[in-house]
């Protein structure tokens, strides 16, 4: 099937829309006539750059208020749609969308529309055009799809079809089920679009929050699967409202846009193969197993005190790479790589970032599986030259850059600490025994953007979207699963936050902290204070009101406030963390026990966090370290 999004879509100019979503790999565009209208372009100049961009025009929209009019409403309708028409020949296009009734004069009455439909379906022959009638969920006589197609199915004209949008089906919980009785093509397009859960008003919810399919909470795979079913084989577009995309980035809401219908219908091959043998075929998501290793990018000269931290937190020196300036930390199921190389990746990430996270490695059943998946998926790949006897290790870059590695335990990539490190298994250590989850920060408008790229690429859930109160303002959150992969994505819009303060100090970086697992963190606290670990201090007040809030021993209140120790509770379990005192840059480590089935991350206890991190915080302009 082919590609297609809406103009109305991206931010920018015609030109920057036009060019990024070439950029991004769609066949075409339905064209917004605002869009038009706002350029100094004529139609047929348009239409030329349209297709010098390798795209075509698959629809223009939209055409507002005809059916169901009295005179002379009517008659002034008709004559505004065939100056429509001829615009639509200089443009090059031939399908137009008519959206329901909203207008106040309209009478409504099924058989009078579908007259109006057929007497608007010989003025579009004439002129070689055929136009769509769409249901919007707010229309006033007409805001579902089943109401359109039955005038569109009664006004019995080859140049009328029927428009679906999976958000004005999904968004008044119509079963789509419904639209499996309608002939494929009798459908002339197809819009796309999800949007998160919020009980508000249709049209503001329609024209603020749409976004990609998978990333709200619509069930976009269903209405396609039934579109599917039909035969339809025309265009899959995208017509997004969304007030951060129109602020974003065009090329990174584009290829997002186009990553979403890859994934949609490739999970919709997986759930109906009979009725979609002719989508692309590249390997299910799987679940990832364990972060294998995380690697900071550094120099030689600020190594020495990110290994000091790492020493504190109880880790061990365990090996070198064979070929490189990398040294291996362990520490229980824990490897951290410090890389302070000159060449490559790891440098040009420090140069950019200073010391950061630069790569994070997951194990996942099929290394190369996964990364066939993530290049369908418009991942991009990290190539490097790897010398002679060294393992060629899958890379992707995430959305900030960063390196994701793809590791297995079944194929020749088992051996990385064989290959390409000499290393010894850990001795002692403070506990920690795994990586429970990492933190990751962005900009707001760029979240939903990390959320499809996990949530695409490996098999992943996503949690509730969480308000985190900073007291310099609001941070958004949001946690994605993958197996043993928990990745929280923190948004910031303003700058003084934590959070962003470390995208200005870092430059981007996207990790901000990691999370270490513990499994008795009290023992895990005595063993990082016997080696000097600078734990963040916790004011008394948090401890007397945790204790009154869940009802706790005072014995173990006591315990937690000597340590610094963070407590939560859901239905499932008990959760307790400690934090290091942030980095000049904002960055931090976690310790935290899970008890249970707990399920969060301690979201409660951040404004608290928060506010300590900023008392410790050094005072701005010092060097890291």
């Amino acid at each position: 099937m082919k590609t297609s999004i809406a103009t109305v879509s991206l931010s920018g100019s015609l030109t920057t829309k036009l060019a990024a979503i070439a950029e991004a790999g769609f066949d075409g565009i339905e064209i917004f006539e605002q869009d038009f209208l706002a350029s100094d372009f004529t139609p047929a100049e348009v239409g030329r750059m349209v297709r010098d961009h390798g795209l075509e025009i698959t629809l223009f929209q939209p055409f507002r208020d005809f059916e169901g009019l009295p005179e002379p409403h009517r008659s002034r309708a008709l004559a505004r749609v065939e100056r429509k028409f001829e615009l639509m020949t200089q443009l090059g296009t031939d399908l137009m969308l008519v959206c329901s009734t909203t207008h106040p004069a309209a009478i409504g009455g099924i058989d009078r529309m579908a007259q109006d439909f057929r007497d608007l379906g010989d003025l579009a022959a004439r002129h070689g055009i055929r136009v769509g009638f769409e249901a919007l969920c707010w229309g006033r006589f007409v805001n579902d799809h089943r109401d359109a197609w039955e005038v569109v199915r009664r006004a019995d004209h080859p140049n009328v079809g029927l428009i679906l949008d999976s958000f004005h089906t999904l968004a008044r919980r119509i079963d789509p089920s419904s639209i499996r009785a309608i002939p494929g093509d009798r459908i002339f397009f197809v819009q796309l679009a999800d949007a998160p859960a919020i009980d508000m008003d249709l049209l503001y919810w329609s024209r603020h929050y749409r976004n990609m399919p998978g990333e709200g909470d619509l069930d976009v795979a269903g209405f396609m699967q039934a579109v599917v079913a039909t035969g339809y084989a025309g265009s899959l577009s995208l017509e997004i409202f969304n007030d951060q995309f129109r602020s974003g980035l065009p090329r990174m809401v584009a290829q997002d846009g186009h990553r979403s219908l890859i994934a949609l219908m490739d999970q919709v091959r997986r759930a109906e193969p009979t009725a979609a043998p002719d989508l692309p075929r590249f390997p299910p998501p799987a679940p990832v197993e364990r972060i294998e290793y995380i690697e900071f990018a550094t120099s030689a000269a600020e190594a020495p005190a990110l290994e000091s931290l790492l020493a504190s937190l109880g880790f061990e020196a365990g090996g070198r790479h064979v070929s490189k300036p990398v040294t291996l930390w362990r520490q229980g199921g824990v490897n951290v790589l410090v890389n302070s190389d000159l060449s490559g990746f790891a440098h040009s990430s420090y140069v950019t970032h200073g010391t950061t996270v630069s790569e994070i490695a997951l194990m996942v059943p099929d290394a190369r599986a996964a990364f066939q998946r993530a290049r369908a998926l418009l991942a991009r790949p990290l190539v490097q030259d790897t010398q002679p006897g060294q393992l060629a290790i899958p890379a992707i870059r995430g959305v900030s850059g960063n390196v994701i590695r793809l590791l297995d335990g079944t194929s020749d990539l088992a051996g990385i600490w064989q290959v390409d490190f000499r290393a010894d298994p850990a001795r002692h250590g403070a506990g920690i025994t795994g990586i429970d989850h990492i933190g990751q920060t962005m900009a707001y408008d760029e979240m939903l953007s990390w959320s499809l790229f996990y949530t695409s690429i490996f098999d992943a859930e996503k949690a509730p979207m969480v308000d985190v109160v900073d007291p310099d303002g609001l941070v958004r959150s949001r946690a994605v699963r993958s197996g043993g992969l928990r990745v929280t994505l923190n948004g910031a819009d303003a700058r003084h936050t934590l959070a962003g303060r470390f995208i200005e100090d870092s430059f981007g970086a996207s990790v901000q902290h990691v999370a270490f697992a513990s499994d008795d963190i009290f023992a895990t606290a005595t063993a990082l204070a016997e080696r000097g670990f600078a734990t963040l201090k916790i004011g008394a007040n948090y401890y007397d009101d945790v204790q009154a809030r869940f009802g706790l021993d005072p014995g173990m209140v006591a315990r937690m406030q000597a340590a610094s120790i963070m407590y939560d509770e859901d239905a499932g379990g008990q959760f307790f963390q400690l934090y290091s005192e942030p980095r000049a840059d904002g960055f931090f480590f976690e310790i935290v026990q899970r008890q249970g089935n707990y399920a969060g991350y301690g979201a409660p206890n951040a404004p608290f966090r928060i506010a300590a991190q900023k008392r410790a915080a050094r005072p701005a302009g010092m060097p890291r370290h």
